[in-house]
């Protein structure tokens, strides 16, 4: 059982030292969904046809359009913390894969969570204080990036 238990550990956490800045799941942030479109409340997978490449990771569109409001305007899309898990962060500093269906827009600003095998942390994020958690995650990213 501990066995199961550490591999599961394994997969759900992104155990690096040489931390990334971005978690590039499928070759793309956000596992190539559009980050544009999550500004309009949608989780839409992105066309690879449309793509661009921001600080050397490669983004995803819908469509020609998106693709040219990401350009304009990069830093509004980005997902926080990398595209990390937002809650693993705040809660215990753990750089954590996502499902890129599950998503916050909070203050403007794009939040990913994990959500699998009956764990949906943004539940547990909208639950156990966000703005607290929001300021730890704030808090230990910026530490990450600090390391580096």
């Amino acid at each position: 059982m501990k066995s199961i238990l550490a591999i599961l550990a394994i997969c759900f956490s992104v155990v690096s030292t040489a931390q990334t800045k971005y978690l590039t799941k499928k070759g793309f942030v956000a596992e190539g969904y559009d980050v544009t479109e999550y500004f309009n409340g949608t989780a839409v997978e992105g066309n690879r046809m449309y793509n661009s490449t921001y600080e050397g990771v490669k983004f995803a569109f819908k469509t020609e359009a998106n693709k040219k409001k990401f350009e304009a305007e990069p830093m509004k899309y980005i997902p926080q913390y990398g595209g990390y898990c937002a809650y693993a962060l705040g809660v215990k500093d753990d750089l954590v894969t996502v499902d890129a269906e599950t998503f916050e827009i909070r203050d403007g600003k794009l939040y990913l969570f994990y959500n699998s095998w009956g764990i949906n942390t943004l539940h547990k994020w909208q639950k156990e204080n966000p703005e607290e958690l929001k300021k730890k995650a704030d808090n230990n990213w910026g530490n990450r990036l600090n390391e580096k």
